[in-house]
């Protein structure tokens, strides 16, 4: 049984939480609080494996008191619980298990709670699990994205441009920030500004100074690997 929290300062919220809480018989909720303070002296003194986290709450904010979870118990699931979209890449820099945009999507809140009951069951480590999705921006709409479908990621500025074969998506997560969020056995940085998803290379073509160029799998873009990549980018492809 995985033990959670609700962290919210508005009753209505709760009460809906709690019953889309109740359609899952893997989790127990142990306890709400619409006191971030409250809650986290008892996170502090009791077993709890995840926590529904409002942002917006006085005298301690959820993105702060998240801060502070993490470094307590780095194991313990947070899924922030918001109206506001702004605070997507800051959530996931703290490794966040989900991202829940009110109103709730019965759909996405039942999503939600699958995958944590499911990471109970199969004891799936969380950062594995952390890793299925990642939210990113479609103009001005919240897109939550299945990592396996992105096939590379560009940094322009200060702005990452996630490329799938359908839509280019933004961020501002940096590359380093997509280095560590990724699977490193699937995704692979070429260069400065590049990710690619190794899965999705269709075509390696020679370039100057024994660099190559990528050809992503239905997407006209030719992705570089620089020249201080090139010896890893071959072992891994098993280039000889």
């Amino acid at each position: 049984m995985l033990k959670c929290i609700i962290v919210e300062d508005e009753f209505p919220a709760r009460e809906e939480l709690k019953y889309f809480l109740s359609l899952h018989e893997g989790i127990e909720l142990e306890k709400e609080f619409d006191n971030p303070i409250d809650a986290l002296k008892f996170i502090q003194d009791n077993s709890v494996d995840a926590i529904f986290l409002d942002i917006n709450m006085p005298e301690l904010d959820g993105m702060s008191l998240g801060k502070i979870i993490t470094k307590l118990n780095p194991d313990l699931k947070i899924i922030f619980i918001t109206a506001y979209k702004d605070y997507a890449a800051e959530a996931f820099e703290i490794k966040a298990f989900d991202y829940l945009l009110k109103p709730y999507s019965e759909a996405r809140i039942n999503e939600v709670l699958s995958n944590l009951e499911n990471s109970k069951i199969s004891g799936i480590p969380k950062e594995n699990n952390r890793l299925n999705k990642i939210t990113v921006m479609l103009g001005e709409k919240m897109i939550v994205l299945s990592i396996d479908e992105i096939c590379y990621i560009e940094i322009i500025e200060k702005e990452s441009l996630i490329y799938t074969q359908d839509f280019c998506y933004t961020s501002k997560l940096n590359l380093s920030k997509w280095e560590e969020l990724l699977p490193k056995n699937k995704f692979y940085r070429t260069h400065r500004s590049y990710i690619v998803n190794l899965d999705k290379i269709r075509e390696i073509e020679p370039w100057f100074n024994g660099t190559y160029i990528l050809k992503i799998e239905n997407i006209k873009s030719k992705i570089p690997v620089s020249r201080n990549n090139i010896k890893e980018f071959k072992e891994l492809l098993s280039i000889k």
